[in-house]
């Protein structure tokens, strides 16, 4: 039987069984990254699990996007790596705080508008990229940690591993063509644990990553010295952390909206990310931001709301508190099958289907950012030079339309009617559409279909002028959009250009 509970400020509809089943299932995917980063960053694997447990509830109630996750994400905790081998995680604690602090900076400013900047070929390389990682993940796990180091699984054991992930995966793939009542994810998870547990078949579990048994998070003031060298120190891992979180979980958010259909809110996710890496700050927890990854498994679960997201954070809780021994002993193999299901889910294949309708430079973007995400692990910097990329191709393209209509009218003066933007990318075009030297005494430029955007626009029409005044010949610009001429305005002084008025001509504030 189906109930259902409008929840906070989002009025919808929302499942019970649903809800509280997918938080099961996505906190189950959870806790092997969770306890994955921390180990790589060279931290307590409680402090992971304490980071996903505050990441997850906090954004799951005061964020701006129902059905995603957030949670200890390597994106974030990668960052930290150096800073923890320097100066410990003291000073570890202190840059989450502070990055949180950024992150809330941002929200309340509302600046998460500035992702609309991110176009959709770099979406695609992102998403692409992270599938690829998800995916690479996995295969780490058919290591083992010997007394030599890290060694491949082989011979049974390997065997072992690979029959219990491909049961996973038939499971995961077949379960919702019987139905969908129950996520096939936590399905698989449960099968492959009483199989496991029933023959005794001796494979690789949670327990052989870390014990993840422990209290509730203890509020903890960073022991750092509250001084300017310690800013300096942390201020630089700090502002790192605190782009990577937002860029990948507004992303993340993004990618949400697309899937359900709805729209989500950038400025207050990233409230909610600021708050809740805030608080792992103060509760030894390492910060975090949204998971693409869980945030799939939520969905593909049946979530769209904010319970599951509470569920999980909180069944993440119990686990540490209560039922670790239980939890310890899933195999692994269980979850690595749940992961690579995600992966492929997460790949857009339609950005293969459609790559030769897209245009050369999109396709080399996208493929761009997903291979720097996937090199580098570096989120960040694969997105800012996906958005870099696109937007001086933008620029050179649009540089390439500026065109320009001539004539002479019957009192022999001669017109050019400007069309496309005039900026620092078409200047050099603009100024070889005038013939200086054989015009008339006046000539007039129309900007009727044009726009003065930039100072380079400003500094050519100040020396076109220029040009025409040392033949004694006079130059007067006309329709000017409003914007355009306080540009001008505001540049007195450095130039002198005549703007010639036409009362009966009411000048937009975009050209068509």
């Amino acid at each position: 039987m189906k109930a259902y509970l409008n929840l906070f400020d989002f009025k919808q509809k929302v499942n019970y069984k649903t809800e509280v089943l997918a938080g099961l299932t996505v906190a189950m995917t959870m806790i092997p990254e969770s306890l994955s980063f921390a180990i790589l960053a060279g931290l307590s694997p409680l402090t992971g699990l304490y980071a996903a447990f505050l990441m997850g509830l906090i954004t799951a109630v005061l964020g701006g996007r129902p059905g995603m996750v957030s949670g200890g994400a390597g994106a974030t905790v990668v960052v930290l790596i150096a800073l923890m081998q320097s100066h410990g995680v003291e000073y570890v604690f202190a840059a989450v705080a502070l990055a949180g602090i950024f992150q809330l900076c941002v929200g309340i400013f509302r600046l998460g508008k500035f992702i609309r900047l991110v176009p959709q070929p770099v979406m695609y390389g992102f998403v692409n990229g992270l599938a690829v990682i998800i995916f690479m993940a996995q295969i780490q796990q058919f290591r083992v940690n010997t007394g030599n180091g890290m060694e491949w699984l082989s011979g049974p054991a390997l065997w072992t591993m690979l029959g219990l992930v491909a049961v996973t995966i038939v499971i995961v793939f077949l379960f919702p063509k019987l139905t969908k009542a129950v996520p096939a994810s936590l399905v698989a998870i449960i099968v492959v644990f009483l199989l496991a547990l029933g023959l005794g078949i001796e494979t690789k579990t949670v327990k052989d990553i870390a014990s993840i048994s422990g209290g509730f998070p203890p509020f903890h003031i960073p022991s750092v010295p509250f001084s300017f060298d310690t800013l300096k120190v942390i201020f630089p891992y700090s502002l790192v952390m605190a782009g990577v979180g937002l860029i990948e979980s507004l992303l993340t958010l993004n990618v949400v909206d697309e899937i359900t259909g709805t729209k989500g809110r950038g400025n207050k996710e990233a409230v909610a990310q600021g708050t809740a890496n805030i608080v792992n700050g103060f509760f030894t927890g390492m910060g975090g931001c949204a998971m693409i990854a869980q945030s799939f498994v939520n969905l593909s679960a049946g979530s769209r709301a904010r319970l599951s997201g509470i569920i999980a954070a909180l069944t993440i809780l119990l686990i540490i508190l209560f039922g670790a021994p239980v939890i310890e002993r899933v195999p692994m193999a269980a979850l690595v099958g749940v992961m690579i299901m995600v992966a492929i889910g997460t790949f857009e294949w339609i950005s293969l289907r459609i790559i030769n309708k897209m245009p050369r430079h999109d396709v080399a973007v996208g493929i761009l950012v997903a291979l720097i995400t996937v090199w580098l692990h570096n989120l960040a910097l694969a997105v800012l030079i996906g958005v870099i990329i696109s937007a001086l191709v933008f620029a050179w393209e649009s540089a390439k339309r500026i065109r320009a209509r001539k004539y002479t009218d019957e009192h022999g003066i001669r017109h050019y009617e400007i069309y496309g933007p005039l900026f620092f990318g078409s200047v050099s075009a603009f100024m070889d559409k005038f013939d200086v030297q054989n015009d008339p005494a006046e000539v007039i430029i129309d900007f009727k279909e044009s726009r003065v955007a930039d100072m380079s626009a400003i500094e050519a029409l100040s020396k076109l002028t220029e040009r025409y005044q040392q033949l004694n010949k006079k130059l007067h610009l006309r329709h000017l959009s409003e914007d355009c001429r306080l540009l001008l305005k505001n540049a007195e002084g450095v130039i002198e250009v005549n703007i010639l008025e036409d009362p009966e001509y009411r000048v937009a504030a975009e050209p068509r």
